[in-house]
């Protein structure tokens, strides 16, 4: 039993379509017949790319609800962590305490160092980095499209997206 997918189909459909324009244009009622089982064929398969479709956009947004959830689950934890280590900290320096230790844990403060700037208008030039980002107004071209008007250097492109529900 040959096993039809849709590059199957589409290339009897390219056979079909060669053998009618062999036969000078005419349509056999051979011809006609392979046509419609051809098309019932693409029919029958489009339905269940379809269905498969529609049940994986299903997994996904139960996915993406899971992620969400792990998401929050994370940010609260988080939280806690940092609350925590605040706590600590804070009661460490209000004991005095550098280090506490006992045989599976040692905590103590590390030294770091950062630079914080009050106001960067106010710096040397030498000591500033100007960094600028171009990006295309895609809303404004596409309303000066629609109103007739030229925009070199972009185009309305039309594009066909399949929807299943």
């Amino acid at each position: 039993m040959n096993k039809l997918n849709l590059f199957n189909i589409e290339q009897q459909y390219m056979a079909l379509a060669d053998a009618i324009i062999e036969n000078g244009g005419e349509l056999t009622p051979e011809l006609e017949t392979a046509l419609k089982l051809n098309k019932e064929q693409l029919e029958t398969k489009g339905r269940s790319y379809g269905y498969i479709v529609r049940d994986l956009e299903n997994e996904v947004s139960v996915i993406d609800a899971e992620i969400k959830r792990l998401s929050a689950f994370k940010v609260s934890r988080n939280k806690t962590i940092d609350r925590l280590k605040q706590t600590l900290s804070d009661a460490m320096e209000l004991y005095q305490i550098e280090k506490l230790e006992t045989p599976t844990l040692k905590i103590s403060f590390r030294k770091s160092e950062t630079i914080e700037v009050e106001n960067v208008s106010i710096l040397e030039e030498k000591y500033t980095v100007s960094k600028t980002t171009l990006t295309a107004d895609k809303v404004k071209i596409k309303e000066a499209i629609k109103a007739g008007e030229d925009v070199i250097g972009a185009y309305l492109q039309t594009n066909k997206n399949i929807q299943i529900k």
